[in-house]
């Protein structure tokens, strides 16, 4: 395994002394507004809040019968549309945007949260944009936070309270945003140019894991040089190590020297492990969970022993209730929630037992996929997008709330 050029753990220490003992988040976000990313906001809280914790208690119901926004959901459980592509959000003067993918919250430091989102539309006219919603859950605003992007597909909220936008693309680049929408999105070249997918932090280390949107893609970890800083830092590769664990290789060219196939970062080094067209990808203690879409599975990555696991294979059952696995998000109770893209439009609950249960479907859209999932800061509601709509294009995404009592589902 080879070994950071940097102590992660004692920039953090050294941090934490001069704070008097803040939070690991609020030792983030503070790092952020002192970097100037974020602005400072009135009230010096932790931005990224957090969900609640409740043991599961019960099983996901049948779905009903589809509601008049063509939802499919338990009793219990309801939904609303929050924006549709090239339609002005309600109470706001933005034009949400089109083909809307991944997504990720934070909670505002005056109450209330975020949901991000971005837009998988190419030659430049993708990007990020933000809804904001107030404690009671209405929304107060809405604007861009990226742009003159291309495909942004997924990505992932940071702890220290930005939101990191990856393009799938060839020499794809990840853009660290303000949710907040007050500073220009950062390149961060470091993380590497290829087809990233998703991306996820460990909270502890600030090291983020990134996924590859290729059939022969990889896994990578980025080892920053400095806690909360993605300007710079090591771009490593998974590698195989034995049957279930990984160790981790510097990328030599992170920012490839060619465009050929055999200098793009997953072709560097050798050993590295393949994984067949990843997706998803999400940080919940201690574990990366992300997702396949080549051969259908989700994988865990425990990251304090590189141990990597298959806990879901959608080819090991005979009529699968979760097919087309895509984003994913874990409820604070470790339940994994994946969107289905394609399938039967779902998105189904994945439990530590491997058993699976559909929460949700739309109905009457089948040319499109599930994107976005991810929940509001207390675990009340979901958010999730159809990428496609009902008209089967981009320019008809459908971006959808769900409140309900998730936080005592289980399988």
């Amino acid at each position: 395994m080879s070994q950071p050029s940097h102590q992660p753990d004692a920039d953090r220490r050294k941090l934490l002394r001069a704070l008097g003992g803040a939070s690991l988040a609020g030792i983030a976000t503070h790092q952020a507004w002192a970097s100037g990313l974020l602005p400072t906001p009135p009230n010096l809280q932790a931005a990224n809040g957090s969900m609640l914790k409740i043991s599961p208690s019960r099983a996901v119901g049948p779905l009903q019968a589809a509601d008049a926004n063509g939802v499919r959901l338990p009793q219990g459980f309801t939904s609303r549309i929050v924006a549709r592509s090239g339609q002005r959000v309600a109470g706001t003067h933005y034009t949400w945007h089109s083909t809307p993918d991944g997504g990720a919250t934070l909670a505002r430091p005056e109450g209330g949260w975020i949901y991000v989102g971005n837009s998988e539309v190419d030659k430049g006219q993708g990007g990020a944009s933000a809804l904001v919603f107030n404690r009671h859950g209405e929304i107060t605003d809405a604007y861009r936070i990226c742009s003159g992007t291309s495909r942004n597909c997924a990505g992932g909220m940071t702890p220290w309270g930005t939101y990191l936008s990856c393009e799938e693309v060839s020499r794809g680049r990840v853009y660290e945003c303000d949710p907040l929408g007050k500073k220009a999105a950062q390149r961060r070249d470091a993380m590497g140019l290829f087809e990233h997918e998703a991306a996820a932090v460990d909270p502890q280390t600030g090291y983020v894991y990134l996924t590859e949107d290729k059939p022969d893609g990889c896994l990578y970890r980025f080892v920053p040089t400095q806690f909360g800083n993605l300007a710079s830092g090591t771009l490593e590769v998974a590698c195989t190590a034995s049957a279930d664990t990984v160790t981790w290789k510097r990328v030599p060219y992170p920012v490839p020297r060619s465009t050929s196939s055999r200098d793009s970062t997953r072709n560097q080094v050798a050993g590295a492990r393949r994984f067949n067209g990843g997706e998803g990808c999400w940080w919940h203690e201690g574990t990366v969970y992300f997702t396949t879409k080549g051969d259908d599975c989700v994988w865990s990555l425990e990251v304090k022993h590189n141990r990597v696991q298959k806990i879901y294979d959608a080819a090991s059952h005979a009529s699968p209730i979760l097919d087309g696995v895509d984003n994913l998000v874990a409820a604070s109770n470790g339940v994994l929630y994946v969107a289905e893209d394609g399938g039967n439009m779902q998105v189904c609950l994945l439990g530590q037992n491997g058993k699976t249960a559909a929460v949700l479907q739309l109905v009457n859209q089948p040319r499109s996929e599930l994107t976005g999932v991810a929940f509001s800061p207390d675990g009340s509601r979901l958010y999730f997008s159809s990428q496609r709509g009902t008209t089967g294009s981009g320019s008809g995404g459908i971006t959808y709330e769900v409140s309900g009592p998730f936080l005592s589902l289980g399988v």
